[in-house]
């Protein structure tokens, strides 16, 4: 290739990069959208012919019809005239350094036979897809044995590096002994495991400790495991952790200013939870009412992930677990009681548990048919979210202040949720990433 040649190949390169880099660079310019609908997630309905003016990353102002404010006359005018605006959207409960593990077979070879570096680098492919279906902000709940890797794309992402949402990051998670995969190997070949394994309060606590240390800023612990429906419909599980086990790990968590997630699927390992004073509940089939009610009072919030359990069921049945079928029935009922009682539930999809090239978005559909409106569905996955994050002053709303996340869709999501499954404007921080 002549000089010339590579000069203006490096230029086109350049010029396909988003403007992310521009943001990192710390030159940004400001935009203004025009945004046909703009949907107010605090009230749960829509306004017409918005303007939203981001500035620095941030938004500065927003205002009834499209007139450029004097004081930005040379924004980036962005028309979504024929657009709903919403913010940007909040998934509570992903996996990026997961692939889908819809049978044992599909996660024993991504721990076996794929590298912590292979499945960090298809990690941030899965963060990039993330973003351009419209999640702005996600919280990651573990790397399934790829150790710290969610902390080190946390920081790629922050610095520049590559393009991705907000994240909070959980690293390796908790279980003990005997209770996680990768189980069944024979007692002289050892494998790895998807969790950091800790047995008794003092080894719990350490590790709370070394997540820390090393990037965590969610604890993660599963609470229970081997589930089976009794005879009057309850979905009984058998506790991992005691009590004195779990108290501990919520203890020192919260010494620490962090706050603890609970896998716990059937009565017990939800009630442990509970009872030990966790602050998020993440899946929750089923869920006693005393349970209900005392989440409701403390405000502990309840991530259902619907949409997974649907799609893994047929595959976990096929490999002769029939109870997964069974838990669906379980899980809409439950679904409804929290609902009713009150319970603060957040959006979560557990994306990676399917395959990332399955859009998360479809968790909506799964809540409306649940009981759920679609602006109760949305609301999940803005405000209610950006809470259970502690981010709500930075995220979750479009309002001046917090920080310019907003995607759009062509159509009215109030009126059907799907539309949300095809995003077609996505900005973060200020900055344009799909159009």
């Amino acid at each position: 290739m002549t000089r010339k040649g590579a000069v203006l190949a490096a230029i086109a390169v350049l010029c396909w990069l988003p403007l992310a880099w521009s943001q990192a660079a710390g030159v940004q310019k400001a935009v203004f959208l025009k945004c046909g609908r703009m949907i107010d997630v605090k009230v749960g309905t829509a306004r017409s012919n918005v303007g939203v003016l981001v500035k620095d990353g941030a938004i500065t102002d927003v205002k009834n019809g499209f007139e450029v404010p004097a004081d930005a006359s040379d924004a980036q005018v962005v028309d979504l005239s024929r657009e709903t605006c919403l913010p940007g959207l909040i998934d509570t409960h992903t996996h990026v350094l997961l692939n889908g593990d819809i049978t044992a077979a599909d996660y024993d070879e991504q721990l076996l036979k794929q590298s912590p570096e292979y499945r960090t680098i298809l990690a941030t492919v899965n963060a990039r897809r993330a973003l351009d279906y419209g999640f702005t902000t996600i919280r990651d709940l573990e790397t399934e044995g790829a150790g710290y890797a969610d902390a080190d794309i946390k920081k790629a992402i922050n610095n520049g590096a590559i393009p991705g949402p907000r994240m909070q990051v959980a690293t390796r998670a908790l279980d003990v002994t005997g209770a996680y995969p990768l189980l069944g190997y024979a007692p002289n070949v050892p494998v790895p495991h998807g969790v950091q394994v800790v047995d008794g309060p003092e080894q719990a606590r350490k590790a709370v400790r070394e997540q820390i240390m090393y990037g965590a800023d969610w604890i993660k612990v599963y609470s229970d495991r081997s589930y089976r429906v009794t005879d009057n419909g309850v979905l009984d599980d058998i506790p991992t952790f005691t009590l004195d086990e779990m108290k501990a790990i919520v203890d020192e968590a919260h010494r620490e200013r962090h706050k603890v997630a609970s896998h716990a699927m059937g009565l017990n390992g939800v009630h442990n939870s509970v009872e030990a004073g966790v602050d998020t509940i993440e899946h929750g089939n089923y869920i006693a009412e005393e349970d209900l009610k005392t989440m409701a009072a403390r405000g502990v919030y309840y991530v259902p992930t619907i949409f997974v359990g649907e799609y893994v069921a047929q595959g976990r049945a096929a490999e002769g677990a029939p109870v997964w079928v069974k838990m669906l029935a379980i899980h809409e009922d439950t679904f409804r009681r929290a609902m009713k009682a009150g319970v603060k539930i957040a959006f979560g999809t557990d994306a990676g548990g399917f395959a990332w090239t399955v859009n998360p978005a479809k968790e909506f559909a799964s809540m409306v048919k649940w009981g759920m409106t679609p602006a109760q569905a949305i609301r999940s996955a803005t405000m209610t979210a950006a809470e259970l994050l502690g981010w709500a002053s930075q995220v979750g709303s479009i309002e001046a202040g917090k920080q310019g996340d907003i995607v759009a869709v062509a159509g009215d999501p109030l009126a059907d949720v799907t539309v949300l499954e095809k995003v077609d404007f996505v900005m973060k921080g200020g900055v344009v990433y799909q159009k």
